[in-house]
């Protein structure tokens, strides 16, 4: 510790959670793409997760940019096919990403029990709102 430092100073910011992950449609098509690593055709993918054409599109560039996918196209016939598949190191980093999350999963369990065995303690329905904190505080 330095300059007077709490030791849990940032306990809570999971830095591990990188923003460009971090949204619905994109942990889906980084879920669907760890899950099949091979690949996966855009077709199915935007299926799998439930995305239009524009949208996928736009999710799959910003993830090629951050370096976590490839993309691969081919003709089959006179049809082009796009197939997309993690990169080496967006499978490394989705992976501590999960850790990450799995992390803030735990600690957020640990809260909850936390406060239920304190309502019990108290006699009080756990996870109900108490009427406020002692003192003089007020409301804003």
């Amino acid at each position: 510790m330095k300059d007077g430092q709490r030791a849990d100073s940032g306990r809570y910011a999971y830095d591990g959670l990188e923003r460009v992950m971090h949204e619905k449609a994109r942990l889906g098509i980084m879920t669907t793409l760890l899950a099949k690593p091979g690949g996966v055709l855009f077709g199915d993918l935007k299926r799998l997760c439930d995305l239009t054409d524009g949208n996928l599109s736009r999710h799959l560039s910003a993830l090629a940019q951050a370096g976590l996918i490839e993309q691969w196209k081919r003709f089959a016939g006179r049809r082009p096919q796009t197939l997309c598949r993690l990169s080496d190191e967006g499978r490394s980093r989705f992976e501590a990403y999960l850790e990450e999350l799995g992390r803030v999963v735990r600690d957020a369990a640990k809260a909850r029990r936390a406060i239920e065995r304190e309502g019990t303690r108290e006699g009080k329905r756990a996870g109900k709102a108490s009427e406020g904190p002692p003192g003089e505080w007020q409301p804003v």
